[in-house]
């Protein structure tokens, strides 16, 4: 048995695990390894962050599951051990695009830039798995006047920006289509967070890019080293059962038969992108510094525990004044965030810039996602910043309206 505390809301943070917690007959879905640590739960959650929820009765009536996150002793790969994969439901209401914003799209066009100048991809064949509404595949071919094929069940035709060289598959990709394509560049962006057997998908890109000579693999992710740094439980939710830190990363892909070219930390270090091209001979680079990152783990819930005490004194310190609060931000770390800290009784909105998502209800807490002119008249007078990325951008939308509340994000 572990020791727990419960917020409020009735979701446990786990604090120690004793012996007899440790999952030892549960395998790494990264390298194989038998015995996976559990260090941090979360129970009754919502399975899914960014399905469009059109009422508040869907919303707070939507399907729930539990986090149990667990590290390999031996890799470093983290995973939920309760993750339930018949929870999926990836189809068109599922909004994940973060197109909208100014500094995403400057970041997007940075990174295409950079990989098609670095690695000469022009003229190619490129797949990218998990490609959502297209964003990424069409500027990539764009910039390097390359040929498209993009795998995605939320694809929207309307919305897209398919073109004579690009195809979207409205399916998840699996072995069947390994078997079945050819390409020169297998891209896969925040995606393999999602997939429960991340050996699985490396070892079929591995088998795909093997029938063209110098195929190169790019891999965007979370990085886990930074939700373990800043212990930022806003990035732990369901729908993400595989978590990954450079060095479990780098591990996964060199066991898989890849040589590893680079490994980055990209915005701000919230994001790790691996670029690796087929290698002859299987290796393994072994993790480094493994007791430190188990103590390090083994620390996150109290962590964790202090920053949801801070978070709801600090809003409480708002609302109890009569004060009104609101998240900026309607995707999954306000879905995270409100699963956690215990303050969904006094938060009344979350503001998005996603027209699409305007309207519509988080899963869970079932707050209604605003356009930010709506703040006009709501008049705020404490914004917390879902993603600290985006400060700058959402200072000149208040200042545009007006407005001067205060403003703070997360994991600053």
């Amino acid at each position: 048995m572990h020791s727990s505390m419960t917020t409020s809301s009735g979701l446990a943070l786990a604090a120690t695990f004793d012996a007899a917690a440790v999952a030892a007959s549960a395998q790494c879905e990264a390298c194989g390894f038998h015995g996976m640590v559990p260090f941090y739960e979360l129970s009754n959650v919502p399975v899914h962050s960014v399905l469009l929820m059109r009422t508040p009765e869907a919303a707070a009536a939507y399907q729930r599951g539990d986090i149990r996150l667990a590290y390999c002793q031996d890799c470093g790969f983290v995973s939920n051990v309760l993750f339930d994969e018949s929870f999926n439901d990836y189809g068109q209401q599922y909004e994940e695009t973060q197109g909208f914003s100014p500094t995403f799209s400057t970041f997007h066009r940075r990174l295409v830039k950079q990989l098609v100048d670095r690695y000469d991809i022009c003229g190619k064949d490129v797949i990218e798995i998990g490609c959502g509404k297209g964003e990424f595949l069409w500027l990539i071919c764009t910039e390097g006047n390359n040929r498209g094929i993009g795998f995605d069940p939320s694809y929207i035709a309307e919305r897209g920006t398919s073109t004579a060289n690009i195809r979207v598959v409205q399916d998840l990709f699996s072995d069947k289509y390994a078997d079945s394509y050819e390409a020169d560049v297998v891209c896969c962006k925040m995606t393999m967070e999602h997939i429960a057997s991340p050996r699985k998908l490396v070892r079929a890109v591995r088998r795909l890019l093997a029938k063209r000579p110098n195929g190169l693999a790019f891999f965007q992710i979370p990085d886990f080293g930074h939700i373990l740094d800043v212990a930022a439980f806003w990035d732990v939710y369901y729908e993400h059962c595989s978590y990954f830190t450079a060095d479990s990363l780098r591990a996964l892909f060199e066991s898989e038969g890849f040589e590893v070219l680079t490994v980055d930390r990209e915005y701000a270090g919230q994001y790790l992108t691996v670029v690796a091209k087929p290698a002859a001979v299987p290796q393994r680079t072994a993790s480094t510094d493994s007791d430190g990152f188990a103590a390090h783990v083994q620390s996150f819930a109290a962590r964790v525990r202090a920053s949801v005490q801070s978070w709801e004194k600090r809003i409480r310190h708002y609302t109890d004044k009569g004060g009104r609060v609101v998240l900026w931000g309607g995707g999954s770390k306000a879905v995270a965030f409100l699963s956690t800290v215990p303050v969904a009784d006094v938060v009344e909105y979350a503001v998005d810039i996603n027209p699409y998502r305007q309207g519509t209800y988080l899963p869970g807490s079932a707050k209604r996602i605003v356009a930010p002119d709506f703040l006009q008249q709501y008049k705020p007078d404490f914004v917390v910043v879902m993603n600290p990325v985006y400060v700058d951008e959402i200072q000149r939308d208040l200042r545009r309206l007006g407005l001067s509340p205060e403003v703070a994000a997360l994991g600053v």
